[in-house]
């Protein structure tokens, strides 16, 4: 066979590279990956809490980081800069639901995971709720 396939690259330019060398990298690469992952998960990467504290006006976001010096990350806010609750709904084969929280002078922030609700009636009901206990509108519906 004296034809090139591949009209734009010529036959004699692609290099061999023998199969247990890439087999090789792509296993080295997936353990690093798998170590990751792993680690992520005993180090509980992303939980904490939200904290609503009306009698002082404060509310509060507790997450786990990775270890090292911002291992713990705490964030405190007024409740008086609250100005909305935002939901983030995206339908489909990964559908996507999101609570998010607007402060006066700060990007949105969220307060649930990805995968937190099944349905758009729990989600609704628990952005209702927590609308009412701030007295803030709910955006995004």
């Amino acid at each position: 066979m004296q034809k090139d396939l591949i009209p734009f690259l010529s036959a004699e330019q692609i290099l061999f590279i023998p199969q247990g060398i890439v087999m090789c990298f792509y296993g080295i690469a997936g353990l690093f990956i798998s170590f990751y992952l792993w680690c992520t998960i005993c180090w509980n990467v992303g939980s904490g809490y939200n904290k609503f504290d009306k009698q002082k006006g404060i509310f509060s976001i507790f997450r786990w980081g990775f270890p090292g010096k911002n291992r713990r990350i705490f964030i405190q806010f007024l409740i008086k800069d609250i100005q909305a609750i935002r939901m983030e709904v995206q339908e489909g084969f990964l559908a996507r639901r999101v609570l998010y929280i607007k402060i006066k002078g700060q990007p949105d922030i969220p307060l649930s995971r990805i995968e937190e609700y099944f349905t758009l009636r729990e989600m609704e009901d628990k952005a209702a709720e927590l609308a009412r206990f701030l007295k803030v509108s709910i955006e995004g519906i």
